[in-house]
């Protein structure tokens, strides 16, 4: 196993030689005998501990530690302070600063092995359960997603309509909320969200449509008024089915945006859509962003009542739409990326488009 690296930064020259025979069967010893040493080495070696003299000339160890934490590269690399003072006050701003320890000077053999060791045992054990519970969120977010997979393919073998939609408004979303942010459009309130999250819910905005009787769902023809106010009901029915599975489950972020998509992505900027009829920012932005990409699959896809819409003209039918249907300034933005979008659908094998 590779030796830990740890650095002794002391300015006298007995220190450091005491230091280096004793751990240097144990770890790699760098000695440097001031502060500005030792940050010409981090540029060249990520130290695993450095023990830090306190009073240096030039550089004290106290202001090299406000310099190592002000430093995103530097600043999770644990601090031993080594000192001769004894008061409550240089603990206490060691300590404030980051230190994980003091050790006091002249130190003896065993206390500094001792006190490394320590440490490089807590570090290890650290780590160890950091991988693991990345390992372990991994795996959740793999099953979570793996569980969204299944209740949407569930929909869509159903839907003998919409072959690929799933598929493709996942992909559509995941495109525009990135030209939002880069646009700065509603960036504010979707900077704590998490992309991946919010695009794997998408994937469930359909999922009240399980409820829907065949006879509707696949009717190869316009729905009469009677049967599309059976198929509307699945915006109210998907909402349903996703607060069982929190009811159960406790509630998710993941869960939360599939809700806010399923229940209102057919709510209308204007306030004539349904289920509710809000107007303007009253309908969650992840069903306003949902409402363009869901309409623009749905006008270049063919249909049993109707031929596909060629690109250029469901772009342009969303635009003409823009503040009656569709949010305007989600709509300027998907304008703006429409050519990206052509390209994600013209990345679907021709079966699925």
């Amino acid at each position: 196993m590779e030796k830990k690296t740890i650095f002794v930064v002391d300015d006298n020259v007995t220190n450091l030689t005491m230091a280096e025979d004793v751990l240097a069967d144990q770890y790699r010893v760098i000695a440097l005998s001031s502060a500005a040493k030792m940050f010409k080495a981090l540029e060249k070696f990520r130290p695993d501990l450095i023990l830090l003299d306190v009073e240096m000339p030039e550089m004290s160890g106290f202001e090299a530690m406000e310099r190592l934490k002000a430093s995103d590269e530097y600043a999770e690399i644990p601090v031993i302070f080594l000192t001769g003072r004894t008061d409550t006050a240089s603990e206490v701003r060691g300590i404030k600063l980051g230190a994980v320890d003091f050790i006091l000077k002249p130190f003896s053999e065993p206390v500094l092995v001792n006190r490394i060791k320590n440490h490089m045992n807590i570090d290890e054990l650290i780590r160890e359960r950091t991988a693991q519970l990345v390992e372990r969120t991994e795996q959740l977010v793999r099953l979570q997603n793996g569980i969204v997979f299944a209740m949407a393919d569930l929909v869509e073998n159903r839907d003998q309509n919409t072959g690929g939609h799933i598929d493709r408004t996942a992909v559509y979303m995941k495109t525009l909320i990135e030209a939002m942010f880069a646009e700065g459009v509603d960036a504010d309130e979707m900077r704590g969200w998490d992309l991946d999250s919010v695009v794997s819910s998408a994937r469930l905005h359909d999922i009240g449509k399980v409820s829907i009787p065949d006879a509707v769902l696949n009717k190869p023809g316009k729905l009469t008024d009677e049967e599309f106010d059976i198929m509307k009901a699945h915006a109210i029915e998907g909402g349903r089915i996703i607060d069982n599975v929190i009811g159960r489950t406790g509630e998710a972020e993941f869960l939360h945006n599939a809700k806010m998509i399923a229940v209102y992505h057919h709510e209308r900027w204007n306030g004539t859509g349904y289920p509710y009829g809000l107007k303007e920012t009253e309908t969650p932005l992840q069903a306003r962003i949902m409402a363009i990409i869901d309409v623009y699959d749905a006008l270049v896809s063919e249909r049993p009542y109707k031929k596909a819409f060629t690109h250029e003209d469901a772009v342009r039918i969303i635009m003409e739409d823009a503040g009656r249907h569709f949010d305007p300034f989600i709509a300027d933005v998907f304008h703006k990326v429409n050519l990206q979008i052509s390209q994600v659908r013209s990345s679907f094998p021709s079966d699925q488009r």
